[in-house]
């Protein structure tokens, strides 16, 4: 996928930033609270009510869900801006954005460029975090964000503005609620993104949120190739992608792990109102490399999974085939 030059940088403030705030909290009170955020992230059953009740709930979540909400979101943004490079957003609103994971990656994937944030969440000690967490460390554009209190469901109103993020938030609302907030996204914005875990629960709701979308007339622009139906079939499979995850030492602790990163796994869909060129097609699964070829599962403009077999013999596709990644667009724009 497209890499912002900055945003590693933005990711290593991030993780400074939840390290100096998370210093000197008991590790078992993190334990604590994260088995039980994990319980609610992993359940079926709508809360209709913030997750995040206090304090204690918040740092939990910091710590544990921040930096993969972040590089899932940062990835999914760097699909959509790999179709419309010159585009900048000058203003965004992140819907349901707790503590900001999704403004700081929109802050990674277009680095620099000043811009008016908009964090909406109903959760106050989430919004209150969020706040301290860019407070002398993160970009201009990040601290002067608005962090406000809104109720996030069907009466949700939203200002108009370039760009609307909704990430890891349609699985805590009741299905009437889901489709308001897509249709008042699709209403308000320039350009909708949509993030959810990569589960066939949360690819449902990425799909169903995606027939919001174009029913109020956008395109997708990513990661599909084509604004008709999904072609996967359903209950056969469904349409994730993967971000690699960073692991600081303290991560590490609160999360009961051992390794030096993890992959989050994601489903998503970005839309746009003014006319932009998908990619001809996408990786949707991991490059299976053997002797002398790369094969590729695609998803095609002619609305079909298909396997494409790269060899040796396609000179520069094979050598690009080697290095394309899950989620990337295919052919690159070079070849």
């Amino acid at each position: 996928m497209y890499d912002a030059p900055d945003s590693p940088r933005t990711g290593e403030t991030l993780r400074a930033a939840l390290a100096e705030l998370l210093d000197g909290l008991p590790p078992k009170q993190a334990a604590q609270a994260v088995e039980r955020l994990i319980a609610n992230y992993r359940g079926r059953t709508p809360t209709d009510a913030p997750v995040l009740r206090d304090r204690s709930d918040v740092v939990a979540y910091a710590a544990y869900r921040m930096p993969a909400t972040f590089e899932a979101v940062r990835a999914a943004l760097d699909a959509f801006r790999e179709q419309d490079p010159d585009w900048s957003p000058a203003t965004h609103v992140d819907v349901g954005g707790g503590t900001g994971a999704a403004s700081w990656a929109v802050d990674a994937a277009w680095p620099g460029a000043e811009r008016a944030t908009t964090v909406l969440d109903w959760a106050e000690p989430a919004l209150a975090l969020g706040g301290e967490l860019v407070r002398g460390t993160a970009s201009s554009a990040l601290r002067a964000a608005r962090w406000e209190r809104a109720e996030i469901g069907a009466g949700l109103k939203l200002p108009d503005a370039d760009l609307v993020t909704v990430s890891y938030v349609l699985g805590e609302l009741t299905e009437a609620a889901r489709d308001a907030v897509a249709e008042e996204a699709a209403r308000a914005a320039r350009a909708v993104v949509i993030i959810e875990p990569g589960t066939p629960d949360g690819y449902r709701r990425v799909l169903t949120a995606r027939d919001r979308l174009i029913a109020a007339g956008l395109r997708v622009v990513a990661p599909c190739p084509h604004s008709a139906g999904c072609p996967i079939v359903p209950g056969t499979d469904w349409c994730h992608f993967s971000a690699r995850v960073s692991r600081s030492s303290l991560h590490r602790r609160v999360k009961g792990g051992s390794l030096p990163y993890e992959d989050e796994k994601f489903s998503y869909v970005a839309a746009v109102r003014t006319p932009v060129d998908p990619a001809p097609s996408r990786v949707v699964r991991r490059p299976q490399i053997r002797k002398g070829q790369v094969l590729l599962d695609l998803c095609t403009a002619e609305e079909q999974i298909r396997r494409e077999t790269v060899t040796k013999r396609h000179g520069p596709l094979y050598r690009a085939a080697r290095d394309a990644d899950w989620g990337d667009a295919w052919p690159p724009p070079s070849e």
